[in-house]
């Protein structure tokens, strides 16, 4: 299925949540909080100015990015969890 989010909005692939803490514990799933991280699947053209001009997205498809823990909606395509967020919630990319 393609998808092809509208204005700055990204749908974003959540990435597995480490099995161990730092510590070397293992965390069982029911104690596991949803991770932050994930790999951006699709961008949207990007907002619009008061001018109508488009500001482009900063993001892309494949980049690794942090967003804000309670951001977006999730939504199952092709049985695989997505979220659908803001570029706002988007707190940075890692490299």
């Amino acid at each position: 299925m393609k998808i092809h989010p509208i204005h700055d909005r990204v749908v974003v692939k959540r990435l597995e949540a480490e099995a161990k803490s730092a510590g070397g514990i293992i965390i069982p799933d029911t104690a596991k909080e949803k991770p932050q991280k994930g790999e951006i699947v699709a961008v949207g053209p990007g907002s619009r100015n008061k001018n109508g001009d488009l500001l482009p997205m900063e993001v892309k498809r494949g980049d690794v990015v942090l967003f804000s823990k309670y951001a977006g909606t999730e939504v199952k395509f092709d049985d695989i969890d997505h979220l659908i967020i803001k570029e706002d919630d988007i707190l940075c990319i890692l490299e």
